[in-house]
């Protein structure tokens, strides 16, 4: 199966690339973000200041197209990151930026680089891309694959490679490959609905060379097969919008069998000049560490879901609190609850509650992270330029920490953004 999906890339490249002459509309775009922001007592207490950061940092995101029709396109995305005053120093992660004196920086990361072209009802896209799956439960990240899909009216069949891990050459190196194989068709349900059912699997004949699966317990020789099923739903009703996620999980890394299941459920309405929103997010977890099962909801690498500002990245997404699970859910009970309105034109504030904890216990045996307040404000301040203002606050529980001078976990701070 790996061998033909890599012949069949390479020959859409080679039909892709060897289409006939044609003008090039060169389409520029971009990102830019400044954030200056203070973060306190993360781990849960005020001795040790472990986490207490305060900081500026900057990343810029470039983004270029040669266009040669509407049916295909060379996709360019590149990135820029540095923390102010950051001279280069690896074992605070800044390696080669450009925020010191000079500002000399020579890393520019490459984030995407594909070929995106069609042919009738079929589109490709092969190379480094950004890819999305079940709202990041499963993936939300770039990667190097192919995405082929065919559209049709109401509905569109999109099938995915994805390429974690690769071998390299040598004897049996190729079994330590590693492979995402997806689809993720999505069909209308009337006018307002949209249903997306999507299976995903996760395979290697020798899973323990990448060091992603290696930290679940990998050894030489051991078969990965994980299988996860399941749908996103969206629906827009009278009074607002509702969605739904469910996702099964199913399979084997190496000795160890894989059973765990996520659910998630979200609403949002308006009402004259507010609006209202919640969520729920429930992801099983491990209930023994020491047997053979893992029933944590498990993906390798890849998934990426935002939640609250301080427990779940948000905002300022270099750390979150301690106990966390981040952006990665799983063993995750959390509830939410929030409202938004306009006091004044072009002006947006938002206030969220957010209470979670671990569906199973830690090893000291506590199961609650907290309950967290955040506030934000949202000022239009020119065309495509934003500046918002953060304040969150973390009533942090035992899971966050459980010993002496434990303190409550907060931030603040603000973020300068343009897009064009």
């Amino acid at each position: 199966m790996k061998k033909l999906l890599v012949l069949l890339t390479a020959f859409a490249l080679v039909v892709a690339f060897t289409a006939p002459a044609m003008a090039i509309d060169h389409v520029f775009g971009g990102y830019w973000r400044t954030r200056a922001y203070m973060q306190k007592n993360f781990t849960g207490e005020d001795d040790t200041g472990a986490k207490d950061l305060s900081q500026v940092d900057t990343r810029t995101r470039v983004y270029y197209t040669a266009k040669f029709s509407d049916n295909f396109k060379f996709v360019n995305k590149f990135e820029l990151d540095a923390v102010w005053g950051g001279e280069e120093d690896p074992a605070k992660g800044w390696d080669s930026q450009y925020g010191d004196i000079g500002t000399d920086g020579v890393r520019v990361e490459v984030k995407n680089s594909y070929a995106d072209f069609g042919l009738g009802n079929w589109n490709f896209k092969l190379g480094a891309q950004g890819v999305v799956l079940a709202r990041g439960f499963l993936f939300d990240d770039d990667c190097a694959g192919a995405v082929v899909t065919y559209n049709a009216e109401g509905f569109s069949l999109p099938f995915l490679w994805i390429k974690p891990y690769e071998g390299g050459a040598g004897k049996d190196a190729n079994d330590q490959d590693v492979d995402y194989y997806a689809f993720a068709p999505s069909f209308n349900l009337g006018e307002s609905a949209t249903i997306k059912p999507t299976l995903v699997s996760a395979t290697s004949k020798d899973g323990s060379a990448w060091a992603k699966l290696a930290a679940l317990g990998t050894v030489p020789g051991d078969n990965v097969g994980v299988y996860i099923i399941g749908f996103d739903l969206d629906a827009k009703l009278d009074f607002g919008t509702v969605w739904l996620s469910a996702y099964l999980e199913n399979g084997e890394i190496g000795d160890y069998d894989v059973s765990a299941w996520l659910i998630g459920a979200g609403s949002s309405m308006k009402m004259g000049p507010a609006g209202f929103h919640a969520q729920i997010l429930y992801a099983t977890g491990d209930d023994d560490a020491t047997d053979e099962d893992i029933n944590a909801f498990t993906v390798p690498a890849g998934n990426c879901y935002y939640w609250a500002e301080i427990m779940g990245y948000g905002t300022f997404d270099n750390q979150v609190s301690s106990g966390s699970p981040a952006d990665n859910i799983s063993n995750l009970m959390a509830f939410n609850i929030g409202a938004s309105f306009n006091p004044i034109e072009k002006l947006t504030a938002t206030i969220d509650l957010w209470y979670a904890s671990l569906v199973e216990d830690d090893a000291n045996g506590e199961d609650k992270l907290g309950t967290e307040l955040d506030i934000k404000f949202t000022y239009k301040l020119l065309p495509n330029l934003n500046l918002d203002v953060v304040g969150a606050y973390l009533f942090a529980g035992d899971a966050t920490w459980d010993g002496d001078d434990d303190a409550n976990p907060y931030e603040v701070g603000t973020r300068l953004s343009l897009s064009f």
